[in-house]
């Protein structure tokens, strides 16, 4: 049952997505750079150095700061389009051109960006002489922030059955070094969700500072493990160019090289500075979707199906249009390829207490959020906090301090 069921008697005619064109600043997120470099000149030309130096921070500026404070503002959403319209809004391409476009802005900010790290005297924007290390790091961050929701743009393009979709997929996690990301999540992470199996979901007790490196190295090597599982079923070697997990990684060798051959050794370090965070900024969104949420396992030992149950919501509109809805989580994995625009809230579904941007904030501080959401996962599950995911060199503790049912 969700929130669409009280639009069913709007005439379909009638109805209109009220965020038609706010969804086209999903592609001012890999303009940020742009925009940042326009502020950059701005402020240069009135000699204001400070202003100009704050700008090339635009990216965590916004992320961090600004979309919370709207999140905040605006609150949530809750709109669903009616059953009827669910057609004409799939096919509705004017939603893909707004995905397709990220990618070249995300690419031709890069290069910008790579340029300017390595420039001796970009004097056409203002500078007398390099960048200073503290600009060098905000030009670098901001491509991290552009990078990493690059990796949320690539997520929704790659579980499309449509060839462009996927290949553009491929290439938007180029410059972070993710491309094992497209095998994992539709093939590994959408199969073990809310389960100890699945290294993409954090565990009660877990902080994110201990799950960023088991999400990392386990998600790395669950694509692997997937990828040979498909060759072997063919009876071939997986050291092809077809493996996906293969010809995802050589698009970022290609991409890196050809900037360190364009801008000299001195880029490789910031290009692998701004791929950490970028794919850091990933893993700390898929740390606060399904923490602590744990799939039952059935009389005949085999985990139930995903349901609703098993993933933390946020319908925080801000939040939600720039990252295509991914809040909507529990309806992405009831549908992993119904496109974003269609997404639903779920009435039923466990929320967050505030958007993705804001919750983010809270996952850097472990002591904030063990404050703020292990009651949550505790009241989810009725106290019983035995049904929870919970993290194993805590069980002791975690179980000695709620019990096996917490009553009243």
């Amino acid at each position: 049952m969700t929130s669409s069921d009280s639009l069913r008697d709007t005439p379909v005619e009638e109805w209109r997505d009220k965020k038609r064109y706010w969804w086209m600043l999903g592609m001012a997120v890999p303009s940020l750079f742009l925009i940042g470099m326009g502020f950059v000149a701005l402020y240069n030309s009135l000699g204001w150095g400070v202003a100009a130096s704050v700008s090339w921070w635009i990216g965590p500026i916004l992320v961090y700061m600004i979309i919370p404070l709207i999140d905040v503002a605006l609150g949530p959403d809750g709109a669903n389009p009616p059953d009827d319209a669910m057609e004409r809004l799939e096919n509705d391409k004017y939603y893909r051109w707004i995905l397709y476009a990220y990618t070249p802005i995300q690419y031709t900010a890069f290069v910008l960006a790579c340029y300017f790290v390595t420039a001796s005297n970009p004097s056409w924007i203002g500078y007398d002489g390099p960048l200073s290390f503290i600009d060098k790091v905000g030009v670098m961050a901001t491509m991290a922030m552009i990078g990493g929701i690059g990796i949320n743009t690539a997520h929704e393009l790659g579980h499309k059955k449509v060839s462009l979709e996927r290949w553009l997929s491929k290439i938007t996690l180029a410059q972070t070094f993710y491309g094992h990301f497209y095998v994992e999540h539709n093939r590994g992470h959408h199969v073990r969700v809310a389960t100890p199996e699945d290294p993409a979901s954090s565990r009660l007790g877990e902080s994110f500072w201990f799950f960023l490196p088991r999400t990392v190295i386990g998600s790395f090597k669950s694509a692997w493990h997937i990828e040979k599982q498909r060759f072997d079923r063919m009876g071939k070697s997986p050291w092809s160019i077809k493996n996906d997990v293969l010809n995802a990684w050589l698009m970022s060798v290609v991409l890196w090289s050809a900037m360190v051959a364009i801008f000299g050794w001195a880029v490789l370090p910031w290009i692998i500075f701004q791929a950490v965070w970028g794919f850091s900024l990933l893993e700390v969104v898929n740390y606060l979707e399904h923490y602590g949420l744990l799939r039952q396992k059935t009389a005949s030992g085999r985990y139930e199906r995903c349901a609703p149950s098993h993933s933390w919501n946020s319908d925080h509109i801000c939040t939600n249009v720039f990252l295509y809805h991914l809040q909507r989580h529990s309806d992405h994995h009831a549908y992993p390829t119904r496109r974003y625009q269609i997404l639903r809230s779920w009435d039923g579904a466990p929320s967050l207490p505030g958007g993705y941007a804001s919750m983010i904030v809270l996952a850097y501080f472990p002591p904030i959020w063990y404050r703020v959401m292990d009651k949550r996962v505790l009241a989810h599950y009725d106290g019983d906090v035995t049904k929870a995911n919970i993290y194993p060199p805590k069980r002791e503790k975690i179980l000695a301090k709620y019990g096996a049912k917490q009553e009243g």
